[in-house]
């Protein structure tokens, strides 16, 4: 009678997701459509759409994404086209390329990163609607401006987010 030995796969598999609640899509998946997952989610394929979650979304080196994410913290490796909105963490690893805007409590960008897109990080002690509104001129002579100022950048500190505006001379 031949001697059979159980597979190991289910019980590996099973093993390998449950302690962590990480669950994973490598290179050959490709997702178009929303994703919603609980615990944590390692993404090496494509995904186009809308990414959201509870827990941690990491972006692997090989990993395309196309979507709007809204999650408590995400780290990429890979490359993200979209907004991402998370409650907590962005970290920005070495390659990692993303194009849109962050909502994020704080921003991690490491050398050799490249983001464009804004950011606001944090939440400022005051919103724009709360700060005091800028001084209105009381007379005609105090709107005109001298003819040869020069240009320099104003840098406004509001909580954690600072704005920088420059006017050039015309």
């Amino acid at each position: 009678m031949p001697v059979t030995q159980p597979s190991s796969a289910p019980a590996a598999r099973k093993s390998a997701a449950a302690p962590s609640g990480r669950n994973v899509l490598s290179t050959d998946v490709e997702i178009t459509g929303s994703i919603k997952f609980t615990n944590d989610l390692v993404v090496d394929g494509r995904i186009e759409g809308n990414i959201e979650s509870d827990g941690s979304l990491t972006v692997g080196e090989n990993a395309v994404i196309k979507a709007a994410i809204n999650t408590r913290s995400v780290i990429i490796y890979g490359k993200v086209e979209g907004n991402i909105t998370v409650t907590e963490r962005v970290e920005l690893k070495e390659n990692a390329e993303l194009i849109g805007d962050i909502a994020a409590a704080t921003l991690a960008i490491e050398p050799g990163a490249i983001f464009s897109g804004k950011s606001v990080i944090g939440k400022p002690s005051k919103t724009p609607a709360q700060a005091t509104p800028a001084k209105k001129p009381n007379s005609k002579s105090e709107t005109r401006k001298p003819a040869q100022a020069k240009a320099a950048p104003a840098v406004q500190q509001m909580g954690n987010t600072q704005r920088v505006t420059i006017k050039a001379n015309a």
